[in-house]
């Protein structure tokens, strides 16, 4: 299966490295390159893979699936929605050294980068991404496009709502619900509810900012 890799920054240069090591996948997974709207890219190349034009020029070009690989949480949300409304097809990106649990669901264009853990019964969202080295216990919802950033240790039947970002090393206790558009800053120890559109902080996490 022939990819194209959507956002070639940091993250679409993570993306593209697990599938050059070869990601788990039933089938095997090909990366023809990037597109992205920084013209500045056009015809570079990036971990010997060439950035192809923007987003738009995904049209014109032979492939078979797509990985939304930007940043901003919001923006890939977008992106995901837009590209499949267009016929696009999302493929999960999971590095080899993963470790994915047995009835975990996985979304299209979900990344679980390296050394993260996905326990049993767990799901992710479209576009969801678990970081390197982050761990997610049995039975946790992680909701669209909702980023979990490398060392965040989840407990088990955590919620997370969409778009949401759980912060480099953050906590996050069983039973747990953390609402959409909110963000958990690093370090944080989520002991209580989140709700939707705040940003907690501290240990235990205090609202700090609420939108």
């Amino acid at each position: 299966m022939n990819v194209i890799v959507v956002g070639a920054g940091g993250h679409g240069q993570v993306v593209a490295d697990i599938l050059l090591k070869g990601a788990a996948s039933p089938w095997p997974l090909q990366p023809l390159g990037f597109v992205d709207d920084d013209r500045s890219l056009a015809g570079r190349q990036i971990l010997g893979l060439p950035v192809l034009g923007s987003v738009e020029a995904l049209e014109t070009i032979a492939h078979d699936a797509i990985v939304v690989a930007v940043g901003s949480n919001a923006r890939r949300h977008q992106l995901c929605s837009a590209l499949t409304a267009r016929g696009e097809t999302l493929v999960a990106v999971i590095h080899p050294s993963a470790q994915i649990g047995n009835a975990v669901e996985l979304a299209p264009g979900v990344m679980v980068s390296a050394g993260a853990v996905v326990n049993t019964g767990s799901r992710l969202g479209i576009g969801a991404i678990v970081n390197t080295g982050a761990t997610v216990d049995h039975h946790t919802e992680i909701g669209a496009c909702a980023h979990i950033a490398p060392g965040v240790h989840m407990g088990g039947e955590v919620r997370v709502g969409e778009r949401t970002l759980v912060g480099i090393g953050a906590i996050v206790l069983p039973r747990t619900r953390i609402g959409s558009d909110a963000v958990v800053g690093g370090g944080a120890v989520v002991t209580t509810d989140v709700p939707d559109g705040v940003t907690v902080v501290g240990v235990p996490a205090r609202v700090l900012v609420r939108a």
